[in-house]
């Protein structure tokens, strides 16, 4: 099979499984990314492809988006198929195809953790899966799962600091946060151990370096300061208060869905899997080389191509 890859066209970046490896690349699509000049490499392969990325503020709507990356991809692998809301794979830019990478990684995993809830805890959002019943999940879109607790916009790098804190203690003082985009969630979790300079893989708020001292500049901005100012200490009491409430809002929600569905365990993927695993004590999915974590829909779709026997 190795003629074949899988590709996940997601709002900020594109990922592609290929013959036991997985490339990222950072690729904006409210640009209109360059997706045919990514992936012309790739044109002698056969593509199972899911995508998020029609969400993206660059079009008109989702539609004008899937005809976008359906035509790029396209463009680039004439033997493409694309994975759709109703768990099938199309040849068509259809309405179906709009969000269905989530539900490309449960329809790989759902006879392996058959009672298990997968949390997903991607660069930009948390996907919140129950495993237990595949056929209740077609169809449903961001905003049903939204509704529902399976999808929590929050992630491991791309989430602003002033989205889940109005204000924070820092220095022994009550204090109001300003709602600038001065630091982001992959600033709060490198200054906390929680990801290394490599797992950073977007661009930073400020343009400026990925390091421990840079992080703790801009989360020290959140408070209209510099570090001089607020010292280290300050700059991480901003990080821990914010990855408080992010713990708070992702257990919440998945202590919802496992009620909701009966489910009796956790399962965690994403760049973000180990905060996850050790937030629930659950199994890591990035420590079974088998399956690849960081780019989970991307493998996922290859997976089920091969199984469905579609090319």
């Amino acid at each position: 099979m190795n003629d074949i890859i899988g590709i996940d066209i997601g709002g900020a970046n594109l990922k592609i499984f290929d013959n036991g490896s997985v490339i990222i690349h950072y690729c904006p699509m409210w640009q209109k990314a360059p997706l045919t000049e990514l992936l012309k490499s790739y044109g002698d392969k056969k593509a199972a492809v899911v995508m998020s990325g029609e969400l993206a503020d660059g079009f008109s709507n989702k539609d004008e988006g899937i005809k976008f990356i359906f035509d790029s991809v396209k463009d680039a692998v004439p033997d493409s198929l694309f994975y759709g809301m109703d768990g099938k794979f199309h040849d068509t830019p259809a309405h179906i195809l709009a969000a269905a990478n989530w539900l490309a990684s449960a329809d790989f995993l759902r006879y392996k953790y058959e009672n298990a809830v997968l949390v997903d805890f991607g660069s930009t959002t948390t996907d919140i899966i129950p495993l237990n019943n595949f056929d209740s999940l077609k169809g449903m879109t961001d905003l049903d799962r939204l509704r529902k607790g399976y999808l929590v916009y929050t992630g491991t790098l791309r989430t602003t600091v002033p989205s889940l804190l109005r204000k924070v203690i820092v220095n022994g003082y009550d204090t109001l946060v300003s709602s600038e985009y001065f630091a982001q969630s992959g600033d709060v979790h490198l200054v906390l151990g929680n990801i290394n300079a490599d797992d950073y893989t977007t661009p930073t708020p400020d343009g400026a370096e990925i390091s421990y001292k840079a992080s703790l500049q801009r989360l020290s901005r959140v408070l209209c300061s510099d570090l001089e100012e607020i010292g280290e200490k300050g700059a991480l009491e901003i990080a821990k208060a914010f990855f408080c409430e992010q713990r708070k809002l992702i257990s919440e929600q998945v202590k919802r869905v496992m009620d909701d569905t009966d489910s009796d365990s956790v399962i965690a993927a994403g760049i973000g899997s180990n905060i996850i695993s050790e937030i629930f004590n659950c199994k890591n999915l990035r420590e079974n080389d088998e399956i690849f974590s960081d780019a989970l829909p991307a493998y996922a779709v290859y997976e089920v191509a091969k199984r469905t026997l579609i090319f």
